[in-house]
């Protein structure tokens, strides 16, 4: 028999009894997993200059930055720039990530360069892909502050073409963004990332692009780390120093 509740006290929610405020499937991914997954396919739903869903290009070049807006990944597609970007973000299912080479963690903006090859002959469209991507890989490099990116292989030296529009969102909900984007926990994520990197290389019998790739995390942590001291003055003390 239930006890009475003589002063009218709310009873509590039993942490066995789902509430109003519980709508994740418990077997699905975190809340913000699944807020960027959100994001990513909003993304994929908007519409290019032709009308057609992002998503939905068969073609095209795609480029990963990071919360400091540095380019860290590009690659290409002729199957489709949302599948072959939701394997890198979501099913986590590419080389790349599966060799530890990109931490999806560490994407907050996608940009990408859909290209229309309906008037290229088929037998030239691959070519162009290639120096679509040539050209983009070029340009974020210009544009990186360490001048390298995480892209294993770089691709093929060819002609630099004018590139079509680009398309590009932060798929990082604002809610989320302030603690995903803490200097702290980029610094653990990619300490991490680099370890298991390494652990690799060393059970394999590896090429020089995934020790270049090595190298080029080492400079990205280096660079977090250095900018992170700066945010602490010369001779400030540290809490655990001051209690001693």
């Amino acid at each position: 028999m239930r006890k009475k509740n003589p002063q009218n006290l709310p009873r509590l929610p039993s942490v066995t009894e789902p509430t109003s405020e519980t709508s994740l499937d418990p077997l699905g991914p975190p809340a913000d997993v699944s807020a960027i997954r959100k994001e990513i396919e909003a993304f994929f739903k908007s519409l290019a200059e032709d009308g057609q869903r992002i998503g939905r290009q068969q073609w095209g070049i795609y480029a990963f930055f990071d919360y400091d807006g540095e380019p860290i990944y590009v690659g290409q597609t002729y199957e489709g720039l949302g599948s072959r970007i939701g394997r890198h973000l979501t099913n986590q299912r590419t080389d790349a990530v599966a060799m530890n080479v990109l931490d999806p963690f560490e994407v907050c903006e996608i940009r990408v360069w859909p290209l229309n090859v309906s008037a290229i002959p088929e037998e030239e469209r691959r070519d162009y892909l290639d120096r679509a991507e040539f050209t983009v890989f070029q340009k974020v490099i210009a544009e990186s502050k360490i001048g390298a990116i995480l892209n294993e292989k770089p691709p093929r030296q060819t002609q630099v073409i004018e590139l079509p529009k680009s398309y590009g969102r932060r798929i990082i909900p604002a809610d989320i963004f302030p603690e995903r984007q803490h200097p702290d926990i980029r610094l653990a994520r990619r300490a991490a990332t680099i370890a298991s990197l390494d652990r690799r290389i060393s059970e394999r019998s590896v090429k020089r692009g995934l020790r270049t790739t090595l190298l080029v995390q080492a400079k990205r942590l280096e660079r977090l780390a250095e900018a992170r001291l700066n945010d602490f003055p010369e001779g400030a003390e540290d809490e655990d120093q001051k209690e001693d």
